[in-house]
């Protein structure tokens, strides 16, 4: 019913999960991430997969290992499909042999792609591709041109309702975390979320407290300067806001 991306940005140790699905609010189901794994659980989707595997995944232990576990004490093992990293960008992918067709998945340098329910492999291969040949793409928008891609090539054989993007940049809480439950077009409106955020949403985020940083940033004026400055690199480079907000 979904397919996905998880992924490791190799300059930087972000880590993100892209996923969209025919099924609703599946953001709320799929995407794991802590301070240093990261675990995308789908198919007939069970959360302790990604709840307890992303507390031992940041405790240190294997992506392999941990997964190896998962299967092993899961009796509807053959119903899941679950990929994930570990804290040191060792992959680990499963597909239960019971899994609806179309369903797989496949490994790269620094990010795994998954899906079920697809049209076929050609959804895969085409996130697979984009994500290797996207290098000059910041890392969210190369997450988003490989779902795109998915999608494209035939994405959930069903259809489309919910898609999401989850980021994070060395912290349990995430840097960015955007969801679309119930939409026409999911990755599009995505896409548009995405926009909205660079408004004003992400220099905030960049401001905000770390587990190495407990204040964050505390000169209100300093934050309103960059919101500024990234609100005027967008108006000199003709992007209107996106945004649907409204004032009072």
């Amino acid at each position: 019913m979904t397919f996905s991306i998880v992924a490791r940005d190799a300059e930087t140790g972000d880590l993100g999960i892209a996923v969209a699905s025919r099924f609703f609010a599946c953001g709320a189901v799929v995407p794991y991430i802590g301070r240093r794994s990261a675990i995308a659980s789908q198919a007939f989707c069970n959360p302790i997969w990604g709840t307890e595997g992303r507390i031992r995944l940041d405790a240190g232990e294997p992506a392999e290992s941990v997964l190896s576990d998962l299967v092993e004490r899961d009796a509807a093992e053959s119903l899941r499909q679950c990929h994930m990293v570990d804290e040191n960008g060792n992959f680990a992918t499963h597909t239960g042999a019971e899994c609806t067709d179309w369903a797989g998945h496949t490994t790269g340098e620094e990010f795994s792609v998954a899906g079920n329910m697809l049209v076929g492999p050609e959804v895969i291969d085409a996130m697979a591709q984009t994500f290797r040949t996207q290098v000059h793409l910041p890392f969210a928008e190369r997450l988003l041109a490989a779902m795109q891609a998915g999608e494209a090539a035939g994405g959930d054989k069903r259809g489309r309702q919910a898609a999401a993007l989850v980021i994070h940049r060395g912290e349990a809480h995430p840097w960015l975390d955007l969801r679309v439950d119930d939409h026409e077009g999911p990755l599009d409106e995505l896409e548009r979320l995405f926009a909205v955020a660079q408004e004003r949403y992400l220099a905030f985020a960049d401001a905000m407290a770390t587990s190495d940083d407990f204040s964050g940033l505390t000169d209100r004026k300093m934050l309103d300067d960059r919101i500024e400055k990234q609100q005027e690199r967008l108006r000199n480079e003709g992007q209107p806001s996106r945004s649907r907000a409204t004032d009072r």
